[in-house]
């Protein structure tokens, strides 16, 4: 489908939570007033200087926002002359994205007055977060995570319970991030007067996917102000890995509305996105129902939902965000894929070449880029999010990248 610069994205989604024909609302009864709380409370936040004004204290003095946009000069030697710049969000406190959305959420959490939260983790990237920000606040924190994940990303499960976070290991499944999801919903449900369950991506019933989108928009509005700085023009290419999408959308948002500027999401190709074994559901699902939304998902004929796999934790979910769905069929989103192999020869790459070992998850998006610089050229300015930083995953995947830790 063409791109259709009649509109306007900004306007999405709409008073019932869709992005065209994605998103939405579907969840047990019991949980339909708690999500219209939350879609009110919210509402007032985005309305109110005070909440603006801690949220911004927070993003500065605690997390360290703005992070850096960087340009990464080896790299772009290796893209056919493009200037690759980086934008740094793998500085932040906790050391990825994150954050910024964990921050959002549990400052509307406090305005609702709950003192017990939620969370789901793969990567442990958003489970860290939310302890941390949880042990910040002194609220009670539960978080649900595959056994799976638990032992792939040892070094986060380790920082989550030094801050206090009760670790709720998940056994269904596959005991992943979908699994990880599914029970933290449960206890949301079973919880509702006192607990606050913080999405970790752009996904999940209304008013999440709007939510989650928004408290991560500061990536690209800070990453469009410094490009016009140092380059005084925009980018002619964005790029980020899409699990969930909340990275992505992060740096996509601000830039929706410039038509000139071409815009990449790279899925998690696995052992190829033409085997069993990948968690490409853009390219490769339809659309379903699951957590709550209506979205692209993989499923069989039967509409049951297929296993993902990535070697990335945080890639590891056989489905997208609706605002992801809706711009892949709209046209505004190029959205391609990178394999396990690739993302791990970008990884090693970035960290001898830049000085900066990334996660697993941006080197997807980075391996993209490699494997495809020969359609760039010196006149190219191309920034990606680097949502991550690799120390969670250097246990996990040191065999395969033959060194003995």
């Amino acid at each position: 489908m063409k791109k259709n610069k009649n509109i306007n994205y900004k306007i999405f989604p709409d008073k019932n939570g869709r992005f065209g024909k994605f998103g939405g609302r579907f969840v047990a009864e019991t949980l339909m007033p708690l999500l219209l709380k939350v879609e009110e409370e919210y509402k007032k936040a985005k309305n109110s200087k005070k909440f603006k004004s801690k949220l911004k204290y927070y993003f500065e003095s605690y997390i360290g926002r703005p992070s850096p946009l960087y340009l990464a000069e080896r790299l772009s030697s290796k893209l056919n002359g493009a200037k690759l710049y980086l934008k740094r969000d793998e500085l932040n406190h906790t050391g990825a994205h994150k954050i910024n959305n964990c921050v959002g959420q549990i400052l509307l959490a406090m305005q609702m007055g709950k003192q017990r939260i939620v969370a789901e983790t793969g990567a442990g990237q958003h489970g860290l977060a939310t302890a941390t920000v949880c042990a910040l606040f002194n609220l009670n924190c539960v978080i649900y995570m595959g056994e799976v994940d638990i032992k792939r990303q040892a070094p986060n499960v380790f920082k989550m319970k030094l801050l206090g976070a009760q670790i709720q290991p998940v056994k269904s499944g596959r005991a992943t991030l979908k699994d990880a999801m599914n029970e933290a919903l449960r206890d949301w449900v079973s919880n509702v007067k006192d607990t606050f369950y913080v999405i970790g991506t752009a996904a999940g019933p209304h008013p999440y996917p709007m939510m989650v989108r928004d408290f991560q928009s500061v990536i690209g509005d800070e990453a469009k102000k410094q490009i016009l700085k140092y380059e005084k023009r925009l980018p002619n290419y964005l790029v980020a890995c899409i699990g969930g999408g909340s990275n992505a959308l992060g740096l996509f948002y601000s830039f929706l509305n410039d038509y000139d500027v071409k815009i990449l999401g790279v899925e998690a190709g696995g052992e190829g996105v033409n085997s069993k074994k990948h968690a490409a559901s853009l390219a490769k699902g339809k659309p379903g129902f699951l957590h709550g939304n209506y979205t692209y998902l993989l499923q069989d004929p039967n509409g049951q939902i297929n296993d993902a796999h990535s070697i990335s934790a945080g890639l590891d979910y056989p489905g997208i965000g609706p605002e992801h769905s809706w711009l892949k069929e709209i046209g505004r989103v190029k959205y391609v894929s990178a394999t396990d192999k690739e993302a791990l020869s970008a990884f090693k790459l970035c960290s001898k070449l830049e000085g900066i070992i990334p996660a697993l998850e941006p080197s997807h998006a980075l391996a993209y880029l490699i494997k495809n610089s020969k359609k760039f050229s010196k006149k190219d300015i191309i920034i990606m999010n680097m949502c991550g930083r690799g120390d969670k995953d250097i246990f996990a995947i040191s065999d395969k990248l033959g060194v003995k830790v």
